[in-house]
């Protein structure tokens, strides 16, 4: 298992870990990604609530994108910044709730909303084009 952390991992010109675009990740993949021992992945398991990689139906670990990005900050954190394993856990707790609070969109301008009446009369016109043709043909 130490070779497979002794393997170079993909890193982007800014030294960043360059993630295959994939939907699953096994744990000796993240393990490598990360340049952690798999031991230090199951222990961050345990410490960390946003790291809870769901497992499959033989029981192998079945890391997301999110779940990878997880544990390089949690690395980060930890090594980088020098955070003690509470105060990382309290950091990516605080960095979550600035994600949820955020608004996904900004409210639309009167400008916006006018638009929006135009678009939205135009798709009941084109709807109201379609709607004998698609009776007559329910019929036919």
């Amino acid at each position: 298992m130490q070779n497979a952390v002794k393997k170079s991992t993909k890193k982007n010109g800014s030294g960043e870990v360059v993630i295959p675009d994939k939907l699953y990740f096994r744990i000796g993949e993240v393990s490598r990604l990360c340049a952690l021992p798999s031991y230090v992945l199951r222990f961050w398991e345990t410490e960390f609530p946003q790291l809870k990689p769901p497992k499959s139906g033989t029981g192998q670990r079945t890391y997301r994108r999110a779940d990878v990005e997880n544990a390089l900050r949690i690395k980060k954190l930890l090594y980088d910044e020098g955070f003690t394993i509470a105060g990382a856990r309290a950091q990516l707790r605080a960095e979550g709730k600035r994600k949820q609070g955020a608004l996904p969109f900004l409210r639309p301008q009167s400008a916006d909303v006018t638009e929006l009446k135009h678009v939205r009369q135009g798709l009941r016109d084109i709807l109201g084009i379609l709607s004998p043709r698609r009776q007559a043909a329910q019929r036919g």
